[in-house]
């Protein structure tokens, strides 16, 4: 899974299976063309911060005490239900999600390519007895609202708008009051997903709870769905939906980077500034996640572009973030049509 620790956050170690060309602004259809040969990705770093350090590996030195602050709060991927959820996609593992993508797109070479009318979504809230985490009705639909508004380009600045196409639409919401759960989330994530999931790969399923304070939030990704359809979702700190109190982090845009990994989106700074970069052409490369919102920041100084620092996809400030790309929508796009559309499910 990937997620988001203000930047995805610290994490245990889990066992289990080993586990982030037409402008579609206001026209989000597109026609698969012919596959190339994928470029083959540098052996370069991976990006110098990452959601979780193993041990005995340090996280890069910061260069401030407010950095340091900034940079204990994350979003992180997730690469699939069994590997440690937490863990930031490597290069190879990037590599074989690219690949599975090339694969399954090859039965809709020619087809007209589009996202759903809309993604229907069923919220789970999990809360302690004392009604703690228990987010009212009014903050889920604000976070729906931020779905749509972010997918639809609202929250972009000038000309870098981009409307994914995509729509969401609350479907269902379930409660429940439990303080083991609630308590420890991760230790019990793969039970309480297996219990409380509803419907099938075009059903985004939010887990709102409590993550310990460096975690905001993490997802599957679109090619785990088949081996791991019970893990499938994302899962968000409670504190992070609109009103909450995560202190800047408390716009909903948690929520919107997850999806973007649940629609299959990396990091904007996967593979840091060696190719193939975060696999989409217009996001310019970048060394490492961004803290706050740096202004002019260019870690890739040899290459076209400044910094992605205000995508979606990024570590940023809730209050910094405005756009997902073309290429990410089309991305997206793909990956729907790939792993979640009506004509892949069983």
């Amino acid at each position: 899974m990937i997620g988001r620790s203000p930047r995805g956050g610290s994490a245990a170690t889990w066992s289990g299976l080993t586990l982030c060309a037409l402008a579609l602004t206001g026209l989000v259809a597109t026609t698969l063309p012919e596959p190339a040969d994928p470029e083959p990705p540098g052996p370069g770093p991976v990006a110098a911060f990452d959601d979780y350090c193993p041990p005995g590996q340090e996280p890069r030195a910061p260069d401030s005490a407010d950095t340091a602050a900034r940079e204990s709060q994350n979003r992180v991927a997730d690469p699939g239900a069994g590997t440690a959820e937490g863990v930031e996609v490597t290069p190879e593992q990037a590599v074989e999600y690219e690949e599975q993508l090339r694969e399954a797109l090859v039965a809709q070479r020619g087809r007209e390519l589009a996202p759903p009318h809309t993604v229907p979504v069923v919220v789970h809230v999990i809360s302690a007895e004392d009604g703690r985490g228990d987010v009212s009705d009014r903050r889920i639909r604000d976070q729906i609202d931020v779905l749509n508004r972010a997918f639809r380009g609202d929250y972009a600045r000038g000309s870098e708008g981009t409307d994914t196409g995509f729509r969401f639409e609350l479907s269902a919401v379930t409660r429940h009051a439990d303080n083991v759960w609630f308590g420890d989330f991760n230790r019990h994530r793969d039970t309480i997903r297996s219990r409380l999931r509803q419907g099938g790969p075009e059903t985004l399923n939010v887990y709102t709870t409590a993550l310990d304070s460096g975690l905001l939030g993490y997802s599957t990704f679109p090619q785990n769905y088949a081996n791991h359809s019970a893990q499938d979702g994302v899962v968000i700190a409670h504190d992070t939906l609109p009103g909450g109190e995560r202190d800047r982090f408390n716009e909903g845009h948690t929520g919107t980077h997850e999806v973007g990994h649940w629609l299959g989106l990396f990091h904007t700074f996967q593979n840091g500034c060696q190719s193939p970069g975060d696999y989409v052409d217009d996001t310019p490369y970048e060394r490492e996640a961004a803290a706050g919102c740096p202004k002019g920041r260019n870690t890739c100084p040899h290459l076209p572009g400044k910094d992605p620092v205000t995508n979606f996809m990024n570590y940023s400030d809730d209050a910094c973030m405005t756009h997902f790309t073309q290429g990410q929508a089309r991305r997206m796009i793909d990956h729907w049509t790939a792993f979640r559309g009506s004509d892949t499910r069983a």
